[in-house]
């Protein structure tokens, strides 16, 4: 490498650089970064950077400037900052180089508030990420580079000298005087709260202390012995548990709450040795004058007699931007020099990725090409399956082509005609949106979450499933011959008490019924739980007979076996424009496989709206017709005939199928077209509304029947299904979410699929939540309009919805505006609605009926109006219409005032506006869709059931029903072998204990009462030993060594199981004395076990550990086991493993 003025330490830091490219860089099997800093990629930027300190480049191209921030960094090993003008870009520089360079070394420096002097909006996530890049320039020495914004910049920030005043480091081994630890939290304002889940918040269990400091984006847990630290660990806000050691940490407070001392702009903060570099230096300049200007204005306006601190001391000004910024070195990436400054221009010789626009012989061709002119090519991509994808497609095409590969989520590709060397991304390759990582872990702050809502609170209804509806009043202590133990507290009808001991949690549950309905308590001892239940129990049974009955014949019938993957069907599968999650992936797996076999297919896939469902369906409709098979596709409404018409005629549009469809839109003519192409076998794929199963169409050869919401049709379709099913392959779709207790028991009888995580790199929907204001709806629909786009507007009132579409209309004149509503002629609103999706129109202003089905992609903002009356679940779905393509979509909720509003609304409304696809509000909308999903699908006199006893006491009854039926003799024959009546039944029985220990969790343990409930709500469900060893070790890390009482009553869980597989139904543990009741029916099929048998022999060559007891009762002799001189449950354990073990 030639050594260069001022750049000769290059190859000497080359050097330093490979020793950390191998810790730093992904592999799959080269990486990019040190192969082009061999070719002197920007060397000379960087040589001329030292002669004349100020840059500007102009004819770069794609993602070259964070390639070139991360070289800088390597060979100067010196600070840098990287200022981007807007924050999507910044979010994608910082994915960039946190894979480059490795995530400890890149910093993000985001906003904190939106609007100048808005502080009731500001996000506590930004504020840790702004305190921790000040911690690191206060406090550590290390290079590292900063990614900002803008607007970041343009807040002000403390002083080094004020930073170190507000922080504290803590370190294993120090001496800490537990006093000590609750001045330092008064003195730095920290919280103290049960647990701990935002910044700034502390709590202190027995000798842990947990911690949120500013500076970090998990919170610390530190272990005292004694007054020393013993451990320093971080742990998860979510689950409380703790991730990794650490040997020290920095307490930091809010740096918000610093009201002494001057503020200083944060480039005066950074070492004088730091290199700046910028995109658009000009445009960030014009942003800070904006931004100024506006705080200034606002400043005028704020009142007086509160004291303000003005513009000045708050925000940085465009003058003293551009004076701390000529004193760095500086490289500006741009196609407009800054004026005024004295920077050297530099033109670089490069051209974005070449557009394919999925054509892979074009790609194939431009590649060769570039091997010929002496090019080295590289292409990133997210991870090894789509190197497989473009490699398959190359080999079936024949082509071979040179290229290098690496694993990166580089934002654009690009082409360096000077070194020769060009680097394409994947996903533009296949032309895909590309997801970034927003830097804000936990805007948790307001959220429900799925555990509130499980949670019980004191006043909420439950159901026992023995004695029906009551009302919790709490936990309480009863005190049992001087030993103490844990009982929850119900309330029936007349003021009757009920006391459940902790071993009995799993017989109850709380209620969760639809929202909004009286709910009345049941009175202890009367027959109407009672009858309720079995006659809930009866339905039950004969629902799931029916069912699998159904799943037996028909896993006896014979199909038609299809060929495996032809070429085609991969390049399909590739150009899909979403990544595949594992759930879609294994989904179309599933269908293959079941397709490639002699076995009738029967599979329902369910998914939410927008995850994949369809693509699925296209892949396996595909898959049919390139093996000369029809494929008809039903769906429920013409619209939806319409919509799936134009979503596979667009997939599809590159391949040699014949797509059509069936609705009353058709004219006779097109009608008769489609039923000879059918007949004759022309058409491979047709769509059709319940007239496709009617008498008058005949197939050539039907192999697939796909089926859309198959519970939105009505029962003669359904029974002329039954007879079309018979033997053709069936593929069922459906957006309602099956609850996971009704797939594993009444599903079975069917294969299921479940696509549960939304596409990654879907865009996520911005939502705000806004009063009613022209101007903001003005705003939003032009924007739209421009490009080219159209808006949803929801408004649930019939008699308003002219007036509102009127108002659209006076504030957008050009728009074209139409409405709908469930009481118009059925023909008149499917025409309104198809000349929408048809883009005739540009507004929709709607009821609710608009229902899910319908797909506008080119629909991205929808305005809900009066969005506090809506539930969770219905909210999610009407954001998942906007929002289906490559666009950034915009939802937008019409409320009141917020102190109008009820608290519950409010907390709704806030999940929704700060939901992630995964986050808590989605949990919550589903749990929603579920309970109405299993009234669907179990159809209205079960949905009245469920509604009556509570969604999980139903499901409660369901698993007992289906106990009840494994013993049944028709039973045993319908399976041929135990695998698969395994899968339809819970094979362990719930057993009751009684007990004088005392088996629970103190309080001096677990202070919080609503926290010991929720802990033994979750021991009540743990199943297996690895579950309850993971239960044990939680508790440990989260509030120290657990007490005797604590450890017995795990072990108590695991005598359950115990018990429960040598066949008792009841056990007592009383005075020394341990009691095991074997069921009390002489006639059960246990007394002619083998099982039973080993018992006895095992009793008999140990009659001192305990002995076979007769008692006599009203019903007849009962047989128990009885063991004496018990100290504790560990022996009982010990004795009845054993026995198993015989």
């Amino acid at each position: 490498m030639r050594p260069t003025n001022g750049f000769g330490l290059v190859s000497k830091s080359l050097l330093s650089f490979y020793s950390i490219s191998k810790m730093n860089l992904k592999n799959i099997q080269e990486t990019l970064l040190p192969n082009i800093l061999k070719k002197n990629f920007g060397a000379e930027i960087f040589e001329n950077l030292f002669k004349d300190k100020h840059l500007s480049v102009k004819g770069f191209a794609g993602s070259v400037p964070s390639v070139l921030v991360a070289e800088l960094f390597l060979t100067q090993r010196k600070d840098v900052l990287f200022i981007i003008d807007d924050k999507e870009s910044a979010y994608y520089a910082t994915g960039e180089l946190e894979e480059l360079i490795g995530e400890e070394q890149v910093f993000y420096f985001p906003e904190t508030h939106l609007e100048p002097y808005q502080i009731e909006k500001t996000q506590n996530a930004n504020i840790v990420l702004r305190t921790e890049v000040l911690n690191k320039l206060t406090i550590e020495k290390r290079p590292k580079i900063i990614v900002s914004t803008a607007a970041a910049l343009f807040e002000k920030v403390i002083k080094k000298e004020d930073f170190k005043a507000i922080s504290h480091k803590i370190k294993v081994g120090d001496q800490l005087d537990f006093d000590f630890t609750e001045e330092l939290l008064n003195q730095f304002n920290f919280h103290f709260t049960d647990f701990v889940s935002e910044p700034g918040e502390f709590s202190v269990r027995g000798g842990i202390v947990d911690v949120f400091s500013y500076a970090n984006e998990k919170p610390y847990r530190v272990t005292f012995f004694g007054n020393e630290v013993e451990s320093i660990k971080e742990f998860d806000i979510e689950t409380q548990l703790s991730v990794n050691k650490v040997t020290e940490f920095e307490l930091v407070s809010n740096m918000n709450f610093v009201t002494t001392g001057s503020k200083v702009s944060l480039l005066e903060l950074l070492p004088s040795d730091a290199i700046i570099v910028s995109k658009n230096a000009f445009l960030i300049i014009k942003k800070l004058r904006e931004f100024y200007e506006k705080a200034e204005q606002k400043f005028e306006t704020l009142n007086k007699e509160i004291k303000h601190q003005s513009p000045e001391e708050l925000f940085v000004s465009e003058e003293a931007f551009l004076k701390d910024f000529q004193k760095f070195k500086t490289i500006d990436f741009t196609q407009q020099k800054l004026e005024n400054t004295a920077a050297v221009e530099m033109k670089m010789a490069q051209n974005v990725q070449p557009v394919f626009n999925k054509n892979f012989e074009l790609l194939a061709e431009d590649l060769k090409e570039k091997k010929a002119q002496g090019f080295e090519t590289w292409i990133s991509f997210s991870g090894e399956k789509q190197k497989e994808r473009l490699e398959n497609i190359f080999e079936e095409l024949n082509h071979d082509v040179p290229f290098k590969s690496f694993k990166s989520e580089l934002h654009e590709g690009f082409v360096d005609n000077d070194l020769k060397i060009s680097v394409y991304t994947d996903h533009q390759i296949f032309d895909r949106y590309q997801r970034f990582k927003a830097k804000n872990a936990f805007a948790k702050s307001e959220q429900l979450t799925l555990k509130d809502l499980m949670s019980l609170k004191i006043g909420d209804f439950i159901t026992h499933i023995d004695h029906g509806i009551g009302k919790f009043m709490g936990l309480v202590k009863v005190n049992n011959d001087g030993k103490v133990q844990e009982c929850f507290k119900l309330v029936y009808r007349n003021n009757d008490l009920l006391y459940v001991s902790i071993h009995s949690l799993h017989k109850i549950s709380k209620y969760n019924g639809p929202e909004g309905r009286d709910i009345q308590l049941n009175k202890l001892g009367s027959p109407a739980w009672k009858s309720l239940k079995q006659k809930t129990k009866a339905k039950v049974k004969q629902i799931a007979f029916d069912l699998i009955k159904l799943y037996a014949q028909r896993k006896a019938a014979k199909g038609f076996a299809f060929s495996p993957d032809s070429y085609l069907q991969t390049e399909l599968e590739a150009s899909f424009i979403y990544e595949d999650t594992p759930d879609q992936e294994k989904a179309t797996q599933d269908v293959k496989a079941d397709m490639e076999n002699d076995g009738v297919m029967d599979r329902l896939i369910c998914g939410d709206v927008g995850f994949g469902k369809t693509e699925v369906a296209i892949r396996a409709a595909f898959k049919a017709a390139t093996d000369g098979k029809q494929v008809a596709i039903l769906v429920p409404t013409t619209i939806l005939a319409f919509q799936h018409y134009r979503s596979f005629k667009e997939r599809l549009k590159d391949f040699p199928v014949n797509i059509s469809y069936l609705n009353r839109f058709r004219s006779a003519k097109q009608k008769s077209e489609t039923k000879e192409g059918l007949k004759n076998g022309k058409i491979d794929i047709v769509i059709g509304t319940h007239q496709l199963v009617s008498k008058d169409i005949e197939f050539k050869n039907l192999g697939l029947l796909i089926i859309d919401e198959e519970h939105k049709f009505g029962v003669n379709v359904k029974d002329k299904l039954k007879t079309l099913k018979a033997n053709i392959d069936t593929l069922t779709l459906t957006a309602t979410p099956i609850p996971r207790t009704l797939q594993f028991s009444l599903m079975a009888a069917r294969d299921l699929s479940v696509i549960k995580t939304p596409p990654p790199n879907r865009q996520p929907v911005d939502t705000q939540i806004i009063g009613f204001n022209e101007e903001i709806l003005r705003d939003a629909i032009s924007y739209e309009l421009q490009r080219d786009g159209q808006v949803y507007f929801i408004n649930n009132r019939i008699e308003n919805l002219k007036d509102i579409a009127g108002l659209i209309q006076r504030l957008v004149p050009d728009a074209r505006v139409v409405t709908g509503h469930g009481q118009m002629e059925g023909k008149e609103l499917e025409a309104r609605v198809l000349d929408f999706m048809e883009g005739k129109y540009d507004v929709l202003v709607s009821t609710t009926i608009v229902e899910s089905g319908v797909d506008v992609p080119n629909a991205n903002t929808i305005f809900i109006n009066d969005a506090q009356k809506f539930g969770m679940a219905d909210l999610h779905q009407m954001r998942g219409r906007v929002g289906r393509s490559n666009r950034k979509a915009f939802c937008y909720l019409i409320t009141p005032p917020y102190d109008m509003m009820t608290a519950d609304a409010r907390k709704r409304l806030e999940a929704i506006e700060q939901f992630s696809d995964l986050g808590s509000g989605f949990q919550i909308a589903m749990k929603d869709l579920e309970i109405r999903g299993a009234g669907d699908l179990l159809g209205a006199e079960q949905s009245g059931f469920i509604n009556e006893m509570g969604f999980e006491t139903y499901q409660k009854i369901m698993q007992e029903a289906l106990e009840e039926l494994q013993n049944d003799d028709e039973f045993a024959d319908l399976f041929e072998n135990e695998e698969d009546r395994k899968k339809l039944f819970k094979s362990q029985k719930e057993v009751n204990i009684d007990t004088d220990f005392e088996l629970m969790l103190p309080d001096s343990y677990v202070n919080s009462t609503e926290e010991r409930l929720s802990l033994y709500q979750k021991l009540a469900e743990i199943q297996q030993k690895t579950e309850l060893q993971q239960f044990e070790n939680e508790l440990q890390d989260r509030f120290g060594s657990l007490p005797k009482q604590a450890s017995n009553l795990l072990k108590s869980v695991e005598l359950k199981w115990l018990a429960s597989d040598i066949g008792f139904e009841k056990i007592i543990m009383k005075n020394g004395v341990f009691l095991g009741y074997f069921p009390d029916n002489p006639q059960d099929k246990f007394y002619q076990s083998e099982k039973f048998r080993n018992i006895i022999s095992y009793l008999s060559q140990n009659p001192r550990e305990a002995q076979l007891k007769e008692k006599s009762g009203k019903d007849g002799v009962q047989l128990m086991m009885r063991k004496d001189g018990v100290q504790n449950v560990d022996e009982v354990n010990v004795l009845l493993t054993n026995m198993l073990a015989n």
